[in-house]
């Protein structure tokens, strides 16, 4: 292979990764924008009522292109996606937006950022999988981290940082049992079209919702603050780093998409100091680098390094 193919696929291997990078990023900056929108005086069922909204042209135009190159499901199939768009984007959404009513958007974030840690304890209690040394170590490690900023944000915001922490890993569990269910059916009915499907279920779930609790027409009499902050929360947070991350594990894999992931807590942290002014102390720094070096440790073990 020539210099001049080896510099291309790095430039190539380089860009994907960027890709991740920068789905990561603004996946992690749901947690600020909510924040600004709970400023605004919404509550989580009309936050996550507007995200889906918005969101749902770009993903019923995703799902009516690959219905149209792709084999039709069955009814069997089509039951399994809406049951997954429920648990993984409806439920783990609701829990995640009622907690950050309670805790910081860095809490916030490295409680998610713990969800490859549920799936393999789940595993590990209700499938019977095996558990290595190493799995441990990285399971201490981030546990640990979480102990340190939970601490931090206790001492600051209350015993109601407790119930917004259990809301908001109740969120990273339902997602994923999410993830444990979805491996096959992504196998077999692709990624993209997934994702497209489970999120239209999801976004009619979240207007049922919301119909079912307010009178649905206030939905539409919002601010123009709340508009504009929810119209960034669907395309910038929602959107683009879905396809960001799938663009990227096409280009990289899924092993370096994911580590590429772990800028999320950090990029969190800050724009939470820069947009809200929450504090960046140095127990959230130390727990944010414990979490962090538990994931990779647990990502690393996963790629068979």
């Amino acid at each position: 292979m020539s210099t001049r193919d080896d510099a291309g696929q790095r430039r190539a291997w380089l860009a994907g990764l960027a890709l991740a990078i920068a789905g990561a990023v603004f996946f992690s900056a749901k947690a600020v924008i909510a924040k600004l929108l709970y400023r605004e005086g919404i509550d989580a069922v009309t936050l996550i009522a507007l995200r889906m909204l918005l969101s749902l042209p770009v993903f019923l135009a995703v799902a009516a292109w690959t219905w149209r190159r792709q084999p039709r499901l069955g009814a069997r199939d089509l039951g399994r996606i809406a049951l997954l768009g429920l648990l993984g984007y409806y439920l783990s959404s609701m829990l995640d937006f009622l907690g950050l009513q309670y805790v910081s958007a860095g809490l916030e974030r490295l409680i998610l950022f713990l969800t490859p840690s549920f799936v393999l304890l789940i595993g590990l209690f209700a499938l019977g999988r095996g558990v290595s040394r190493r799995q441990w170590l990285s399971l201490g490690f981030a546990y640990a981290g979480i102990v340190l900023v939970f601490w931090h944000d206790v001492n600051l915001g209350g015993p109601r940082v407790a119930l917004g922490s259990a809301l908001v890993a109740g969120a990273a569990i339902s997602y994923a049992i999410y993830l444990l269910l979805s491996g096959e059916l992504i196998a077999r009915v692709g990624s993209l079209r997934l994702v497209a499907l489970a999120m239209t279920v999801s976004t009619a779930a979240c207007l049922l919702q919301y119909a079912l609790l307010r009178p649905l027409p206030g939905l539409f009499a919002q601010t123009l603050p709340v508009w504009r902050l929810s119209l960034l929360n669907a395309s910038l947070c929602t959107v683009l780093p879905v396809f960001l991350t799938m663009i990227s594990v096409g280009r990289i894999g899924a092993g370096p998409s994911a580590q590429a992931g772990m800028i999320g807590p950090v990029s969190t942290l800050f724009l939470a100091w820069w947009l809200l002014g929450e504090p960046v102390t140095p127990l959230q720094l130390a727990g944010t680098g414990l979490v962090m070096a538990g994931m990779l440790l647990l990502s690393l073990r996963q790629a068979g390094r």
